[in-house]
This record gives structure tokens, sequence and C-alpha cells, in this order.
């Protein structure tokens, strides 16, 4: 074997095991499919390319390959995982339910590691077979080359017997075979155990998606000059602004811009707390266009309302109050006092894919107010419903409509509990109060304090917003959730 090992012709079949073979194999051994989390997923190895290491790699089916580097893996086998579109279903949500989560989990790992070891033992054999293919062609060249100098009668080539000859051959080709497959078994026997190396090294500390692929955010600047002197603040949209209050005596540029009142959430949290709090809620706000990015309110350009707040010095908590805008709640509403029927499928859907939208950037948002400067305490205020379910009063109807009737009324505050879930299950993701305002809806009579709804009907200014007792009620339920530490 030793003597064999210097013949050129065994050279180069070891060589074309090691460079093309293997390679080949890797790049041609079909990705075997498995299910997991519900999910149908198909585990392999991406192709190889010609570098010493490099990452393994996550495909999302229509959107750009993943490349994993903290899962780099040296040699030509880097693990490839090819999931489609994600599948709503009953194995997904198992992932999130405390008892059966751990289990779901554990079952998504031995697929994962049953798949990829399916694919290996596959790889093996086919590595396996191509290695014999290549040396048995590899022994027929050779034999054909030493029968041509034998026939040639080269003074350098020995007279022997053609049994002899033939023998020789015969010898010759089972000590390549023996060689080129003992390389190619012991090749990827390594590449196997550098890439369980890689990825049990990669995977060593990561909780989260976010950490093994990266996360995909960008928080808006700082905007503005440094603020101080306010214990908190209120970002969010015209709800927290109390359209239609009186107007503050001395505003600044924003606050006329936005119309901010006197009787806003803001200053209503600030008399309860007898501390300032800032408020930077403007109408129409949603979190792309007001929180998060600039908007363009009354001809001047508001900056993102995170950004300021992330100028202001010692800053204690804040008050979220967001959602109705985003998901365009104002189209469906009109859209139920316009129509006879409005439960068709098509608005629900579209209402589905907006609140889904929703969620996204609502995910974002969170993120920038967990990494506020000072980790102020925050607190996400939900939707509150303008009817009860009974109402009947001239505020469900609308001349020359059909009007709001149980139904219609039914289905709006089903949607506006989905976007108050949406805005709970985010806030208590990251740990973060929520404040639940319990509002007198329309229709509601004088109710038990004799105040009448707390929100404005469609005869005031601005309806369905709340009134000044209704922003009252709003900042007693965010008060309550202040930490008593925070409040001053």
């Amino acid at each position: 074997m030793a003597r064999e090992l210097r013949h050129g012709p065994t050279l180069l079949l070891l060589l074309f095991c090691l460079a093309v073979t293997l390679p080949a194999t890797i790049a041609l051994t079909p990705a075997q499919e498995i299910v997991a989390f519900g999910q149908h997923i198909t585990v392999g190895a991406r192709t190889p390319t010609p570098t010493v290491s490099g990452p393994s790699r996550l495909v999302q089916l229509g959107n750009t390959p993943i490349d994993v580097d903290r899962l780099t893996v040296y040699g030509p086998l880097r693990p490839q995982i090819t999931m489609g579109p994600v599948q709503r279903n009953a194995d997904a949500a198992a992932v999130f339910d405390p008892k059966a989560g751990p289990a779901a989990a554990a079952a998504a790992v031995d697929a994962v590691t049953g798949g990829f070891a399916a694919w290996y033992l596959w790889g093996g054999l086919g590595l396996l077979g191509a290695t014999l293919v290549a040396s048995v062609a590899a022994a027929g060249i050779r034999t054909l080359l030493v029968l041509r100098r034998l026939g040639r009668g080269e003074p350098d080539t020995p007279a022997h017997p053609l049994a002899e000859v033939w023998s020789s051959c015969v010898r010759a080709a089972g000590r390549m075979t023996v060689l080129a497959v003992t390389t190619s078994v012991l090749a990827w026997a390594a590449c196997g155990v550098l890439a369980y190396t890689g990825a049990v090294q990669g995977l060593r500390g990561v909780t989260s998606l976010a950490q093994l692929v990266g996360a995909y955010h960008l928080s808006p600047d700082p905007a503005g000059p440094p603020v101080s002197g306010y214990a908190g603040a209120v970002i969010g949209d015209s709800r927290a602004v109390r359209v239609g209050g009186p107007p503050l005596p001395s505003g600044r540029a924003d606050d006329d811009a936005c119309q901010r009142s006197s009787d806003s959430l803001a200053a209503e949290i600030g008399d309860l707390t007898a501390g300032r709090v800032l408020n930077l809620a403007c109408p129409l706000a949603t979190i792309t266009s007001g929180l998060r990015g600039p908007q363009d309110s009354n001809g001047q350009v508001v900056p993102a309302q995170v950004g300021v707040l992330k100028q202001v010095q010692g800053l204690r908590y804040v008050a979220v109050v967001i959602g109705p805008n985003d998901v365009g709640w104002s189209d469906f509403l009109q859209y139920c006092y316009g129509v006879a029927d409005c439960s068709d499928q098509l608005t629900q859907g579209e209402f589905g894919y907006r609140l889904a939208a929703f969620d996204r950037v609502f995910g974002d948002l969170l993120v920038d107010l967990n990494d506020l400067p000072g980790r102020p305490q925050v607190i996400i205020t939900t939707s509150y419903a303008p009817f009860g379910p009974d109402a009947d009063c001239p505020d469900t109807r609308s001349p020359g409509h059909p009007g709001l009737d149980a139904a219609k009324i039914a289905l709006l505050n089903s949607r506006n509990e989905q976007l108050n879930a949406v805005l709970s299950a985010g806030a208590e993701k990251y740990g973060f109060a929520v404040a639940r305002p319990g509002l007198s809806p329309l229709c509601s009579g004088h109710g038990p304090d004799g105040l009448g709804p707390d929100i404005q009907g469609l005869a005031d200014p601005f309806p369905f917003h709340p009134t000044g007792v209704g922003s009252l009620r709003m900042a007693s339920s965010v008060v309550r959730l202040i930490d008593p530490s925070r409040a001053r």
C-alpha cells in the first residue's frame, strides 16, 4: 500500500475523490424533508465553495438566503435548512404553550437532527458509490496504459506473460480501490465531525432566533436638543392628544401643529402625580409615521416621538397610546356605518392583513422602548370600545345609511379585542405594564356616575375620541400602574 501511494495514477485518483467526488456528493445529495413545529422543512447542505470554512445557511422560500455566521464550519460540509412560508397551525402554536412547548421543542430538535443524520448517511452511500465508480475507471485506464506499453515493446517494459500482467493489474486496481475508499470514508467522517463541532460551538449560548441569524432593527436617531425636568412622557395618537380640548396657553410649535390640549392624557397624568409629563402625541400618528419616523402635521414636520424620547434626561416612565390608526380603524368603522352587512370575508381578510402588519412594526417599537436610556417604566394603553353590545341611540345611526346594529357592533368590538390582544401580548413579552381604560361607551345614557359617555359622539367635533372626563379616566388607568418610586 505504501508503494502504491507513490504511483501517479493512484495519487490522481485520491485527489479526484477529494477535490471532485466529495464536493459533488455534497451538492447532489437531495435534502431530507421533515416537519418541525408544523412547518415543512428540508435539511441538507449548501453547495460547497473553494474556501477553508464557511457559514451554514438558512433559506426561506421567496426570501434572500441568510448566512448564519455563528454556525461557521471548517471543511466543505456546511449545513443548510430550507423552509417555506410559516404555516399557522396547532403544531406551530404549541411552542407558546407552557405545557406542550417543551415536548414540541424536543420533537423539533429530534426531527432536525434525524433529518440531517439521514442526509449524512445517504450522502455517505453516494460518496462510496461514486468512489467505487471512479476507482474502476482509474484502474481501467491504468490497465490500458500498461497494455499499450507492452504492445509497443518499450525497452523499459519488463517481459512478462499476459496472465501475470493481468494479475498484477488486478492487484493494483484492488489497492487503488482500497486506498480511494479509505480516503473518501475518512474525509466524509472528518467533514461530519467538523460540521457537528461547528454547529455545537455556534449554538452554545444562543437563546433566540435573533442571536442566531441576526436582528433587523434600525432605531430612530435622537431628535432635538436634550430635554430635562420631566418625570414622564406620553407618546401616541389623537386619543392621547385629546383633540377638541382647550389648547395649551403657550404651546411650542409642535404643540400647536399637533393640537395638544391642556387636558390631554399627559396633562391629566401630571395633575394626578404632581409631576411634569411631556406630551409628544400627535393626531393621525402611526408607529412608522409619528412614533418611529417623522410626521407631517398641519404643514409642519414633527420629529419622531421615540427620537425625542431619547433626548429626555431622567425619564422615569412612558405611556404609549397607539394602534387604531395603524390598522385604519376609521375605514372599518365608516364601512360598517355605510353598508347593510360589513362582515364579509374580503373586509375581514384586509383587517387580518393590517393587524399582522401592525404586529410587526409594534415589535420594532417595543425594542426601541426597551432600549431607551435609563430604562424608564413603559405602560402600554389598550384601545377602548366606543359602543356597548346593545347600543342603540343617535350615535349608532347615520342619515341616509344603514348605521350600526348589534351584529356590526359585536364585529367591531371583536376586532378591537384582537388589536388589544396584540398590544397586550407585545407588552407582556417585554415586561411592560398594560393599562386598560374603562371609558363609558356611547349610548350609555348618564351612566352610574351621571356624567354620561366618556367618548365624543357623532354630533361632537371629534367623534369617538375621549372627552375631558374620558381623558381623566385614561390617565387614572395609567397612574395606577406607575411605580411609586418613578412618579415624581
